[in-house]
């Protein structure tokens, strides 16, 4: 459920397309080779939510980890029966936990950092910072506490526990966060990010503390 400005990725990974290969939509990055006040005199500034140029390297990396992971989950998932507009809640479940199984025993050495590296983790945690610390930051962080499970046990390709809510991530906040694709979304658990399969409810990876204090 994560969504990036999608314009903002595509001019950054056309920077590193030579090496690496990305496509995605949308509008250019901010320009940090412009002297001060130049935007501000052309009546445009650049959002400080958005990445700048030197993130397109690391914005690619995770681009593909997410699209390998992307890669095997569906084709763990053509191998169960397809679930039809018809399949009662007893039947989705059973399919979220067949896929959550097969995912499990196919990464089973899967670890924090698999595709949250350490580079995307400096990235996120400074477009979140910035999105914080703006001047809807506390409304922000208050409308994600309000149903915010609160800090749990957390375990990389582990279930997302079937008792705890899932909690509300704000438009604002989603802008700040790389694209996704519909099997994966973005949750926080107390002041941790999660990347979490949609479909089968396991934990693909996770960013201790991104939410301030």
């Amino acid at each position: 459920m994560g969504r990036w400005n999608s314009g903002a990725v595509l001019a950054l990974c056309a920077l590193a397309a030579h090496s690496v290969g990305c496509s995605r939509g949308g509008s250019a990055p901010a320009d940090t080779s412009a002297p001060p006040g130049a935007a501000a005199s052309a009546g445009a500034s650049a959002p400080v939510t958005q990445p700048t140029r030197e993130d397109a390297p690391v914005l690619a990396d995770f681009d593909a980890r997410v699209k390998e992971y992307t890669a095997l989950h569906q084709k763990l998932e053509d191998t169960l029966p397809k679930l039809s507009k018809e399949s009662t809640p007893e039947q989705i479940d059973s399919h979220q936990r067949a896929l959550g199984k097969l995912i499990q025993q196919a990464r089973a050495d899967a670890k924090p950092g698999d595709i949250f590296t350490a580079d995307i983790q400096s990235v996120v945690k400074r477009l979140m910072g910035s999105v914080f610390g703006g001047p809807d930051g506390a409304s922000l962080k208050a409308s994600i506490m309000d149903e915010n499970p609160g800090p749990i046990k957390l375990t990389v390709n582990g279930r997302y526990p079937d008792a705890v809510p899932l909690s509300t991530v704000p438009p604002q906040v989603l802008q700040g966060l790389p694209t996704l694709p519909n099997e994966l979304e973005f949750r926080f658990i107390g002041r941790h990010l999660i990347l979490m399969d949609e479909h089968a409810h396991v934990i693909v990876d996770v960013i201790d503390n991104v939410l301030p204090r």
